[in-house]
C-alpha cells in the first residue's frame, strides 16, 4: 500500500487519512520511489546513492530557494518545506544535505549580495550543490598576498561537503605574524569544492543521519580571490540584513529562523512516516500473555496522543511558513519579533514531535530493540533534529526571553 493510499482498514491507511501528505505537485516527486528504494544502504554504508544524488543535481529543486533575477525558480517557503518534508518520509539523511543547500545558499545570496549576482547566478543556472562547513570548532584564517586570500585551517559541520560543487568559507584575515587581526578582519566567498587544497573529510560518526555527510573541510594553501570575497556579518547577521544591498527583498529574511521552518517540516515528515509504519506493525504485536497488543488501553492513548502531537506540529509549521510568505509578498522587513517568532513556534513544533516519537517508542517496547527495522533507523534519525543549533529550545528560549524582559539579544 502506498503511503497515500486510504481505507477504514486501520494502520497506515488511515494514519495517512488522518496526517495527508500528497506529493502531487512536487518537484521531488519523480524520485521520491529511488529515494525510498536506497535508504536503508544509506544509512549502513553513510553514503547516499551516487545515482540519486546525480539525479537531483542541476534539477529544478536545486534552485527552489533562488529568486528568479539570478535563475532560479523562487518557490514559497511552504512549497520548500513540503519538499523536504517528502524525501525526510523516506530518507532523512538527504533530506539534511537537500535542506542544508538550500538555507545555505540563502545565507550566501545574502551575504554576497549584489556584488556577486554573477556568480549566484552561474551556481544556479547550473543547479549546483553549495555547503556550509563552519560550524562549531571551524578555524579557517586568511593570509592576503597581492590581490589573493590564501586559506588555511578547518572547516567543521559540513552537511552535504562530499555531494557539493561549492563550499561557503568565513574566515579571519591575519597580520604578517600570522595571527588574526584586531579588531577581526572576517570575510566570506565561496570556493569550489574541487579546488587544488581542499580535502574532505568523511568525520560524521553520528548516531543518526549517517549517510548527511557532515563532514570537515580543510584548507591548505587555498587561494581566492579579494574582489570575491565581501564582509562577513558574523553575529549580527540578521540584524545587517535588514538593511544592507540585497539581492532580492527575499533575502532580508535570515537563514537561521528559515532553516527552522523547513528542519520542522522534516521532522514532521519522518514521523508521520514512523506513526504509520507504527500502526501497521501493531496489529500483528502480542503482548506476554498472549493478547493482542493494539487492545491494551495504554497503546491506544499512547498512538492517539502521538497522533494529536503529530498533527498540533504540522499546523504550527505550516502556519509559520504562511507567515513567512506573506511577509515577502507584501515587501515587509523582518523585525525581531518576527524572527524570533518564526523560531520559537517551530521550535515548540518539534519539541511536540520529540515527544511523539518517545510515545511511539514507548509503543514499540523491547521487541523494537530487539528487531531493528525501519523505526529503530528513524528514531536514531529524528534524534538530530531537536538537538539542532538552530533550532535548540534551549538557545530559543533563552533569546526569546531576554527580548521580552527588554534585555540586549545574544547573538549565540
Amino acid at each position: 500500500m502506498s503511503l497515500t493510499e486510504t481505507s477504514d482498514c486501520g494502520g497506515a491507511a488511515v494514519v495517512n487519512h488522518f496526517a495527508p501528505a500528497p506529493t502531487a505537485g512536487l518537484r521531488i516527486a519523480p524520485l521520491l520511489d529511488a529515494i525510498e528504494a536506497q535508504a536503508a544502504t544509506a544509512d549502513r554504508t553513510r553514503s547516499v546513492s551516487a545515482e540519486v544524488i546525480e539525479a537531483i543535481r542541476g534539477t529544478d529543486f536545486m534552485r527552489m530557494s533562488a529568486t528568479r533575477n539570478i535563475g532560479g525558480v523562487e518557490e514559497s517557503m511552504v512549497h520548500m518545506g513540503r519538499e523536504l518534508e517528502a524525501v525526510a518520509a523516506r530518507c532523512p539523511s538527504l533530506a539534511w544535505c537537500l535542506w542544508n543547500h538550500l538555507c545555505v545558499f540563502h545565507l550566501f545570496v545574502g551575504s554576497l549580495g549584489p556584488e556577486q549576482q554573477g556568480l549566484l547566478t552561474r551556481i544556479v543556472t547550473n543547479g549546483e550543490w553549495v555547503s556550509f562547513p563552519g560550524g562549531a570548532r571551524s578555524s579557517v584564517y586568511g593570509r592576503i598576498s597581492g590581490g589573493q586570500a590564501i586559506l588555511n585551517g578547518t572547516g567543521r559541520w559540513g552537511t552535504g561537503a562530499r555531494y557539493a560543487d561549492y563550499c561557503g568559507v568565513a574566515f579571519a584575515v591575519t597580520g604578517d605574524d600570522g595571527k588574526p587581526l584586531r579588531p577581526l578582519d572576517l570575510r566570506f566567498t565561496i570556493v569550489p569544492a574541487a579546488a587544488e587544497g581542499i580535502k574532505i573529510d568523511p568525520s560524521w560518526d553520528g548516531a543518526g543521519l549517517r549517510a548527511s555527510a557532515t563532514d570537515d573541510v580543510h584548507y591548505t594553501e587555498v587561494a581566492v580571490d579579494l574582489d570575491d570575497c565581501v564582509a562577513w556579518f558574523g553575529a549580527n547577521r540578521a540584524e545587517s540584513l535588514r538593511t544592507v544591498p540585497v539581492v532580492h527583498h527575499r533575502y532580508r529574511e535570515d537563514w537561521v529562523g528559515i532553516s527552522d521552518l523547513w528542519l520542522a517540516y522534516m521532522a514532521v515528515g519522518l514521523v508521520r512516516r514512523a506513526l504509520a509504519e507504527a500502526a501497521d506493525a501493531a496489529g500483528g504485536r502480542r503482548v506476554v500473555i498472549g493478547g493482542a497488543m493494539v487492545e491494551r488501553p495504554t497503546v491506544q492513548v499512547n498512538f492517539g496522543r502521538a497522533a494529536s502531537l503529530l498533527a498540533a506540529a504540522a499546523a504550527a509549521t505550516e502556519a509559520a511558513c504562511c507567515d513567512v510568505d506573506r511577509r515577502i509578498a507584501a515587501g515587509i522587513v523582518p523585525d525581531e519579533a518576527d524572527y524570533l517568532r518564526q523560531m520559537a513556534v517551530t521550535t515548540m513544533a518539534v519539541e511536540q514531535l520529540d515527544e511523539a516519537m518517545s510515545l511511539l517508542h514507548r509503543t514499540q517496547g523491547g521487541t523494537a530493540l530487539r528487531e531493528g527495522g525501519a523505526f529503530e533507523r528513524r528514531y536514531r534519525d529524528f534524534r538530530a533534529m531537536p538537538v539542532h543549533i538552530n533550532v535548540h529550545q534551549d538557545r530559543i528560549a533563552h533569546q526569546l526571553g531576554r527580548h521580552l524582559l527588554g534585555l540586549e539579544p545574544n547573538p549565540f
